[in-house]
């Protein structure tokens, strides 16, 4: 990985690309939540990483956005000054942004001496060029705060029509994003050398369509005179001393905080921002921003007639929504980048799922049953499965597998199958590279995960386990054409994954040198797989579900509840301690007298265990048989005949954990010995059956167990005790998808069986 901790800071560089890139400076009057995070300092750092993977000679800038009347409000909150509300949250931030491994070169504050001195020079520039005026406005008065209102200090209706939003601000409508200044004072107004910028690099540029829409409007509503001064302590002074008692406005104040942050990183920085011919900006943000970066801070450089690097390519995100409601800051409501880095979901889970989610062109919706359901399909079952069984494959001791030295594959030019990958992949990363020039994350990250579905399509198409023992030259080059994926992967997806093509390198032995074009040398010793991704459980994210629920102040006022009811049960458990043992002892009694009951024919009769697929095809004399070959932990694969080609996906088959009922008689299904069952779940008329899933790290061979039950299975079950069609009956998907015999689920050591989507099925 690039060190990011260089002493030296970068300059351009003649003759190369040279790239600056910013997102928009975070407010620190708050914890960023995950909408923020994926709105701006995310998906920048995506695409700074992408960069440094092409060899671009760029930076990534950014910072906490410090002055103005919400850090005023908020300090006044927590009965704290401006400074220390400041110092906190840039604190909490730089904390939060590290946990999601954000790349940047410098991570600064707007509260900085080089802001206050970057701003008074512009202000003062824009004077001298006559591009402001003075005018007055007028501010609403409390009484009982005996002060002026500040916009931000004061809600009402959005008077926009079609809104009527009932709690906007002053300055701005959470609700429309219309901006709601009411009277102007001081304003640069250089409207022709704009309007001419704006159609000529949206185009050049790229710009996302609702930049352009956002941008067009402004420009057709006409350019009015906005104000730059407030009356407020926190802030960059005025430099002038009839306004001595005012600061400047943060619209205006904040966007300067790119340029002063830049001379933080190096006192160089006019070779990046005053350099347009040499030096591309890119600027990442969320839809309520555009009009600041695509009108008013173009409008403020232009102003001071000096040769600025003005913005090129503007990436804007539409809103992340959470589950029911909106993502919001101010009132505390949605999964926060703390919350994130409180739960057990690792942070590529996180940056991966959010990054899937991306809302490039319209509202995308965060819930917690989207995140499982990526997490699980997309990098455990496709990704994480692919990588760990290339990688495992090879580490096998040699007679079963390489012994983790990559062999040599001299003929892999005349192998059929791997030319025909060859050539797809050499598409996708086609697409890949076109995507990511475009700022189109999200494209590009469906692309390369396309590369890890064609990987598992091949190994199956292949059959490389049996080459190993049929042909082994083939076998070579499937494996090591595979590794080859494995490190492209690796690369391709380390803008967005980082940690992951971290483990990946290290699980390949190789420092991360991130050169996809580089090929794995034969005889290279691999290092030790390891398991990439783990399942997420129903359990866990209703857990988080339930948890983050609510606002910030709700989530604290369970917290002081569930401790207060935590107490009173401890004290309650003391007094009864003798009754729970009478329970006890009465409990005990009832399931022995069970087990009594049901020794004849017991659940623990059947052998139901965990397998894996290994291959699965269509039956050669019947269109609605499958045949799998599935590895039960006993050296040899049991052939089974199923009759579930109406209604499972044969790709949906292939390499994937199920219940097998292992001890049925043996019998002959057109043609082909069945010596097992594969159990599945119906609905009530039977128009739609699913598998019963294991955990995904349920181990193979492992028996599926009823807790409250004991006994050793039948070595085969008798046909004519009925002992199946007995239990069976009771066998059925609950409310909660879980697999259960009565109300017992089926159980493994790794947790519960399920199904997807089957409520109240009967399991056969």
């Amino acid at each position: 990985m690039e060190d990011l901790n260089r002493t030296v800071p970068k300059l351009p560089i003649p003759g190369k690309r040279n790239i600056l890139i910013t997102s928009a400076l975070p407010y620190v009057n708050n914890v960023p939540h995950l909408g923020n995070i994926i709105g701006c300092v995310l998906s920048a750092d995506v695409f700074a990483r992408y960069c440094r993977l092409r060899g671009y000679n760029a930076i990534y800038i950014c910072g906490t956005d410090e002055y103005g009347t919400a850090t005023e409000t908020k300090a006044m909150e927590e009965n704290s000054t401006p400074k220390q509300i400041c110092d906190k949250y840039h604190a909490i931030h730089k904390e939060v942004y590290d946990w999601f491994n954000i790349s940047f070169d410098e991570f600064g504050r707007t509260s900085s001496p080089q802001q206050t001195e970057v701003c008074q020079t512009i202000f003062k520039k824009l004077l001298e060029n006559n591009w402001l005026s003075e005018n007055t406005m007028q501010q609403l008065y409390c009484d009982t705060c005996e002060r002026f209102l500040a916009d931000r200090l004061v809600e009402g209706n959005c008077p926009t029509e079609g809104c009527n939003y009932d709690s906007a601000r002053g300055d701005q409508c959470e609700n429309c994003g219309k901006l709601l200044n009411p009277t102007e004072l001081i304003n640069p107004r250089c409207k022709d050398k704009l309007v001419n910028y704006i159609e000529t690099t949206s185009v050049a540029g790229g710009w996302s369509q609702n930049a352009i829409q956002t941008t067009n409007a402004w420009l057709k509503e006409g350019l009015k005179s906005r104000c730059i001064t407030r009356d407020l302590k926190w802030g960059v002074p005025v430099p002038l001393e009839e306004f001595k008692d005012k600061v400047f406005y943060v619209w205006f104040d904040a966007p300067i905080g790119y340029v002063s942050i830049t001379s933080c990183y190096t006192p160089d920085w006019e070779k990046w921002w005053k350099n347009p011919e040499n030096v591309e900006l890119y600027q990442f943000m969320g839809k309520d921003n555009v009009p600041f970066h695509t009108v008013m801070f173009p409008s403020t450089l232009l102003g001071t007639g000096e040769n600025w690097t003005l913005m090129k390519t503007i990436s804007v995100t539409e809103y992340l929504n959470y589950e029911a409601g909106k993502f919001s800051k101010s009132k505390g409501v949605g999964v926060f980048g703390n919350d994130a880095k409180d739960t057990n979901i690792p942070v590529e889970v996180w940056r991966y799922y959010l990054l899937t989610n991306r809302p490039e062109v319209s509202d995308t919706l965060f819930t917690w049953s989207d995140l499982q359901a990526k997490s699980n399909n997309e990098l455990l079952n496709n990704l994480g499965n692919f990588i760990n069984r290339v990688l495992s494959f090879l580490a096998k001791p040699p007679g079963s597998g390489y012994g983790s030295v990559i062999p040599d594959a001299p003929d892999a030019g005349s192998h059929p199958l791997t030319n025909k990958l060859a050539e797809e992949v050499g598409k996708y990363v086609e697409q890949y590279l076109e995507a990511m020039e475009k700022v189109k994350l999200k494209q590009g990250l469906k692309t390369a995960m396309s590369i890890s579905s064609e990987g598992n399509a091949y190994l199956q198409e292949s059959q490389f386990w049996r080459l190993y023992k049929e042909d082994l030259p083939s076998c070579s080059i499937v494996v090591k054409t595979s590794l080859g994926l494995v490190y492209l992967l690796a690369c391709l997806l380390e803008p967005f994954m980082p940690s992951f093509s971290v483990e990946v390198f290290k699980q390949l032995n190789l420092p991360p040198q991130k050169r996809p074009w580089e090929i794995l040398p034969a005889g290279h010793k691999i290092g030790t797989p390891e398991p990439l991704f783990k399942e997420l459980k129903i359990e866990e994210v209703e857990d988080y579900r339930k948890k983050f629920a609510g606002s910030q102040a709700d989530r604290l006022e369970r917290e002081e509840a569930g401790k207060a009811a935590k107490l009173a049960e401890e004290l309650k458990k003391k007094a009864t301690v003798g009754r729970k043992k009478q329970q006890a002892k009465k409990l005990a009694g009832e399931a022995k007298s069970r087990s009594t009951v049901e020794q004849e024919i017991s659940i623990t009769r059947l052998d139901i265990r965990v397998g894996l697929i290994k291959k699965a095809q269509k039956h050669p004399d019947a269109e609605s048989l499958y045949v799998e070959e599935i590895d039960l932990g006993e050296g040899d694969c049991r052939t089974v005949v199923s009759g579930l080609v109406k209604y499972i996906p044969l790709e949906e088959m292939q390499n994937r954990k199920v219940c097998v009922l292992c001890n049925l008689k043996p019998a002959n299904m057109r043609g082909i010995k069945s010596e097992a069952m594969v159990l599945a779940a119906s609905n009530s008329d039977h128009t739609k059956v699913e598998l019963v899933d294991p955990p995904q790290s349920a181990a193979v061979g492992e028996r599926v167990t009823f807790p409250g039950f004991e006994g050793e299975p039948d070595d085969v079950l008798n046909p004519k005790k009925k002992v199946w069609e007995t239990l069976q009956v009771d066998l059925q998907s609950n409310s909660d998808l879980v697999a259960c015999y009565k109300d017992i689920p089926l159980t493994t050591s790794a947790g519960v069986c399920k199904v997807a989507s089957i409520s109240n099925g009967s399991i056969r």
